[in-house]
């Protein structure tokens, strides 16, 4: 069996320890948790990613999953915004940087914090993707640096194709996303 499918194979033990819904430690931690993966595996992720909401979704369930996938996010602003149809015009006649500095002039974190805050509802566990797919017009170190203002006691696991060593994100292993001292490794 291949690695990646081990360490998928903990994340739904893990949701259900009541450790895990509680908060962790005595120092009452924030409960933010990343499981990283190398990029080439991001399909498998995706799709293990839709397996744990399957299993948690009965009636009766006590964990109820919300699952926020940042590039759809996105493209969902720029609907609201009225530029989704402009962004391919911008990028065909001022080419790739003029595009940039358009999506991230709308893309505040701001704005996605304030979306999971008025979607997040009655759940209690909150899935974080679509971090590599929305880089780099969104950084993923900002979204959980400001998250913890929006969502209080509710643990969430980001879906990082990286490196989480603990300390700093590492982007697809390439680009260092910055510094991150909140979040635990949610398996090994």
């Amino acid at each position: 069996m291949a690695i990646i499918n081990r360490r998928l194979d903990k994340i739904i033990p893990k949701i259900k320890e009541d450790k895990f819904i509680q908060g962790r430690g005595l120092g009452n931690e924030i409960s933010f948790y990343i499981f990283d993966y190398n990029p080439s595996e991001e399909l498998i992720v995706r799709d293990y990613v839709k397996h744990i909401k399957k299993e948690f979704s009965f009636n009766g369930s006590d964990r109820r999953i919300i699952e926020f996938d940042l590039y759809k996010m996105l493209l969902d602003i720029a609907k609201e915004k009225r530029i989704f149809d402009r962004v391919f015009e911008v990028e065909k006649k001022q080419g790739k940087d003029a595009l940039f500095k358009a999506l991230t002039t709308f893309a505040k974190p701001e704005i996605f914090l304030k979306k999971i805050k008025e979607n997040v509802g009655d759940h209690n566990v909150l899935f974080i993707t679509g971090v590599g797919k929305v880089y780099p017009f969104v950084r993923s170190h900002t979204i959980l640096n400001n998250l913890q203002e929006v969502i209080d006691k509710i643990p969430v696991i980001m879906f990082f194709p990286g490196r989480y060593d603990g300390q700093s994100l590492q982007l697809f292993g390439k680009f260092k996303d910055d510094n991150y001292y909140r979040a635990f490794p949610l398996v090994d």
